[in-house]
């Protein structure tokens, strides 16, 4: 059978024998080339075991047409460009009938939004054991922090998406201040991202706010009710009589993880060490801003390095709060050049990969967990990374049209737990941020190169640690069990012997 295995929902679109896989490791490999409205997939049994290519039509940012002059008869060819690090060659002969077919449906099918058709995400119909979309409920989160208290309400102003139209339905903003002053800030403040809270302290109550630059015109223009709105917030801290302003606009793109890794420390300190609240913003208050908000996060609070937590971390200070997944990775896009794509969660994540190396028995997520979250930032199977933000996501009907990331992962836990995982509350951790201590994540940005790949996949190792962990951990409990009973049953014995009635024996010196 060389024909793609289809996910419910998938259907082929076009298949051809014979096409060339150029490898750059392995040379030439003939095989049949499917292409659906989800994957291109080649399979050649001419091969023990059969080599296979399973690429997401997603993960794809350029297809060109190519001449292939060294393959002989095959001198027609296609070059694929992918967001995954890959890029791919095909060959076939040029009389080859549907060889036009195939360059049309792998274009139509990897930019279904600039040809007008939906992304597979939408039409993806599996069915899961957990309801991915019920990880994260803001109501609930913020309840869990501590929230509505006398210095902080949760306010419904943006409800509509008025104030606001990239921010969540749900704020946290100072109780004090009215809807008509948080109005005139969002006025003052780019985008209307006025200063709202991410995370507080559960003891210092310094917290961490997040924003948009100000809009200061060409006559240093001032807005009294956003100075006013600051004051407001650095007097809910009672610990401190500062208030932090962190501005994330300034970055070099050498060192970029550097730099964010030493940005979020210097927060997590401040809020942690100096009991200071510290407000951060960049220019439009979500990229920078996110990245910093949820590193810092996942530093001071333990709750966002299990895998349930860091799932609530990415809906809230990612998806919640606009950034623009949409825009930043280009899903089902074909202009390639944009200027606004960037790798803006790709540098997040891998500095959350950073600290598990750092730190690897403080997070309960593992190495694939990470990996998977970025395989499908651009593969579209799920609704979790569409869109830009929830008001988009609202009218699109992400939650009940697709099927969440979630649902997949928490429906396998085991496979993304870390076996050396221990839940150390209340433990801050400080990442070393120098350049000496930050490693090249191999298993990410070289795994298509089979010379860099390992015999026997990590998390294979790790799931079979996991399961020995588990063994052993009910080992422990049925003799804590058994002992429990003996010292009972002892107790008991004593306590009905004649013998052990005695006066207690005193020690003398």
């Amino acid at each position: 059978m060389e024909e793609a295995p289809l996910f419910p929902g998938e259907s082929i679109k076009v298949i051809a024998k014979d096409v060339m896989y150029i490898c750059p490791f392995m040379g030439a490999v003939s095989g049949t080339l499917t292409v659906t409205d989800f994957r291109m997939y080649i399979k050649s049994v001419e091969r023990d075991p059969p080599f296979v290519v399973d690429v997401p039509l997603g993960v794809i940012s350029r297809v060109e047409k190519i001449g292939v002059q060294s393959h002989g008869d095959n001198s027609c060819g296609i070059e694929i460009v992918c967001k995954d690090m890959r890029n791919l060659r095909l060959a076939y002969k040029q009389e080859e009938q549907n060889r036009l077919e195939i360059f049309e449906n792998l274009v139509t099918r990897a930019f279904p939004v600039s040809n007008g058709l939906p992304l597979f995400a939408f039409s993806y119909k599996e069915k899961f054991a957990v309801n991915g979309w019920k990880v994260y409920d803001p109501m609930a989160e913020y309840k869990r922090q501590g929230l509505p208290n006398e210095s902080w309400k949760i306010s419904k102003i943006n409800s509509s998406y008025e104030l606001c139209d990239t921010y969540p339905a749900v704020l946290v903003v100072p109780t004090s201040v009215k809807d008509d002053d948080l109005s005139k800030v969002a006025a003052f403040r780019a985008k209307g991202r006025v200063p709202v809270l991410s995370w507080i302290h559960p003891e210092s109550q310094a917290t961490i706010t997040r924003c948009s630059q100000p809009s200061v015109g060409p006559n240093d223009k001032r807005c009294k009710e956003d100075e006013k709105y600051l004051q407001t917030i650095m007097d809910a801290n009672a610990q401190s009589h500062k208030l932090i302003i962190f501005d994330a606009r300034q970055n070099s793109v050498a060192d970029t993880n550097k730099m964010l890794l030493a940005g979020a420390v210097r927060i997590a300190d401040k809020i942690e060490s100096g009991k200071t609240s510290v407000v951060v913003h960049c220019s439009d208050g979500w990229d920078r801003t996110a990245q910093l908000t949820a590193l810092a996060m996942l530093m001071l609070d333990s709750y966002y390095r299990t895998i349930k937590g860091f799932e609530v971390l990415i809906e809230k200070e990612w998806i919640s709060f606009g950034h623009r997944f949409a825009m930043r990775v280009g899903h089902g896009d074909d202009d390639h050049a944009d200027a606004d794509r960037s790798p803006i969660f790709l540098q997040f994540i891998d500095c959350v990969w950073q600290m598990t190396k750092q730190f690897p028995a403080a997070f309960e997520f593992n190495e694939l967990f990470l990996i998977t979250v970025l395989d499908h930032l651009y593969s579209c199977l799920f609704g979790t990374f569409l869109c830009n933000c929830e008001k988009e996501r609202l009218k699109e009907e992400v939650s009940t049209k697709t099927i969440s990331l979630w649902s997949y992962i928490n429906s396998q836990i085991d496979e993304f737990t870390n076996p050396f995982y221990v839940n150390y509350e209340n433990h801050v951790l400080y990442p070393v941020a120098s350049l000496n201590h930050l490693e090249l994540w191999v298993n990410y940005y070289v795994r298509w190169n089979p010379r860099m790949r390992p015999q026997v996949p990590i998390h294979q190792n790790l799931k079979e640690l996991l399961a020995i962990r588990t063994e052993l951990q009910k080992k422990v409990e049925d003799l804590q069990r058994e002992a429990a009973t003996r010292s009972i049953s002892s107790s008991s014995d004593r306590g009905s012997s004649p013998s052990h009635s005695a006066t207690p024996v005193h020690t003398s010196v």
